[in-house]
This record gives structure tokens, C-alpha cells and sequence, in this order.
């Protein structure tokens, strides 16, 4: 097989995201969405969508890139906003993460999730929920081994190419 290029998690540098990463991060994640495998998002970002996106950023929002330490390459990216709508919910954040499939499984999200959190404790989130396509048990598992937990599943939540997949409900307390 192809040899695989590991790297150590100091070869990757947690940072804000700022509106100038907008065409390195819809490079590897445009693709992701085309694929149909792993996100419900369904329609790729210009990089003006994604570059407004990260410039109106509030201050509850969280966004932050997984940048490659040798090269400044942009290889992953975590955001969290308020659960929508409800006062009442003020305390939940949405999160969401994407690793570019070449970089997948060598702790990027994991260390994207404890920065994230770092950040959500002190901007007074209490919880954190999400839902996982059902068919994306990487993911899944990388949620799982932070302490998420399984709420439940939201049957034929996403209909991606005319095909209907679940949704797996997850949550940390951050408490």
C-alpha cells in the first residue's frame, strides 16, 4: 500500500479563523460536500460565502482552523454558534468539524475540540450538540472519544442525492 505520512500533533497549530482562510478552507471542504459522504451540507460555498461567513462572526461564535506548522496549509476547521432561535437555549452551542480526508485520524479534531472548549466555557456555553450522518462512523467515533454521548437518531433526517440518511444526535455537557 501507499506509505502514510504521520505527524505528531505539534505539527499542527490551533488558531482563529480569519477571513483570508475563506479559499483554503472551502478546498478541502467543497469537495467533502460533492462527495455526498460526509456532511448534510448539500451545495458548495464561493469563497466570498465563506469569507462573509467568518468575517460576521459574533461574539459567541467560535471558528477555528487546524493549520499545518511547516507550511501554513489550512487542514481543518471546527465552528460552534448559539442553538438558533431560543433564549432559552442560549447555553448549547452547535458544533461542527471537518478534517480534510488526507489528514483525518491523526488528532486534528481532537485538538480543534479542547480549543473549541476552551473557548465555550469561557463565553458561558454549557453544552455541546451536533448531529453525525449515521453513515460517517469516523466521525462519530472522534465525537465519541471526547466524551460525547449518544442522544439518539433522527431517522431519514438528511436527503442527500434522493437518498434519505439518519442523523445521530450527540451531546457533551461541558459542566
Amino acid at each position: 500500500g501507499a506509505a502514510r505520512t504521520c505527524y505528531l500533533m505539534s505539527d499542527f497549530i490551533i488558531r482563529a479563523a480569519i477571513p483570508d482562510d475563506a479559499a483554503a478552507i472551502i478546498a478541502f471542504w467543497n469537495p467533502m460536500i460533492e462527495s455526498g459522504k460526509y456532511t448534510a451540507f448539500d451545495t458548495p460555498f464561493t469563497e466570498e460565502q465563506e469569507r462573509t461567513y467568518i468575517a460576521n462572526q459574533t461574539v459567541r461564535d467560535i471558528f477555528h482552523v487546524a493549520e499545518r506548522a511547516s507550511d501554513g496549509a489550512v487542514v481543518g476547521f471546527q465552528s460552534m454558534s448559539p442553538y438558533p432561535g431560543l433564549a432559552s437555549m442560549a447555553h448549547v452551542g452547535v458544533i461542527g468539524t471537518f478534517v480534510a480526508p488526507a489528514f483525518q485520524r491523526q488528532g486534528i479534531a481532537r485538538q480543534l475540540l479542547a480549543e473549541t472548549v476552551a473557548v465555550a466555557r469561557q463565553r458561558g456555553y454549557e453544552k455541546i450538540f451536533t448531529f453525525v450522518r449515521a453513515d460517517n462512523p469516523g466521525a462519530l467515533a472522534a465525537y465519541k472519544s471526547q466524551g460525547f454521548r449518544i442522544v439518539g437518531t433522527a431517522q431519514q433526517q438528511t436527503k442527500i442525492n434522493g437518498s434519505y440518511v439518519d442523523e445521530v444526535i450527540i451531546e457533551r455537557l461541558l459542566s
